[in-house]
């Protein structure tokens, strides 16, 4: 038993533990800036450094520019002349935008949007306010009476 040595160290595994170099204190100013000018502790230290170009060459940049070039564009609005002529047929009627949103079973705030030229075309709400209005929203004839259905020459 007194052939074995206590203060060895076991090591299990292919890699040793390599040791670090510890800081030893100095007081002298070259030592210190000897020690903060080292690129690992600059990098610690010191906030990032990178040039602009570098910035715009990273992958999540070059993606959010391709994105924004292929952009869908957002939907046409509707003309202002449909507004005015539903507003003056809903008049003529005496007929609130309310009433009006209660006989197509829309909401008051889409007629609202609609008069106002704020809404987005929507074909199947322009085609029940012509029904109740009997006016053309839609086409080239905007404001136009509408006509009964088309009779078939038989």
């Amino acid at each position: 038993m007194s052939n074995t040595e206590w203060d060895s160290k076991l090591v299990i595994g292919n890699r040793a533990q390599v040791r670090r170099p510890v800081a030893i204190a100095s007081t002298s100013n070259s030592a210190l800036n000897g020690f903060l000018n080292r690129p690992a502790v600059k990098a610690l230290l010191c906030p990032s450094t990178k040039k602009p170009q570098e910035e715009a060459t990273k992958p999540t940049k070059r993606i959010a520019k391709l994105d924004r070039e292929n952009e869908v564009a957002p939907p046409p609005r509707i003309n202002p002349a449909v507004g005015r002529a539903m507003q003056a047929a809903r008049l003529a009627m005496q007929l609130s935008q309310k009433d009006l949103a209660n006989r197509i079973n829309e909401k008051q705030s889409v007629l609202q949007d609609i008069e106002s030229g704020k809404a987005n075309a929507n074909p199947q709400v322009l085609g029940k306010i012509e029904r109740q209005l009997g006016v053309k929203l839609r086409g080239n004839d905007i404001g136009k009476k509408l006509e009964g259905p088309k009779r078939s020459a038989a």
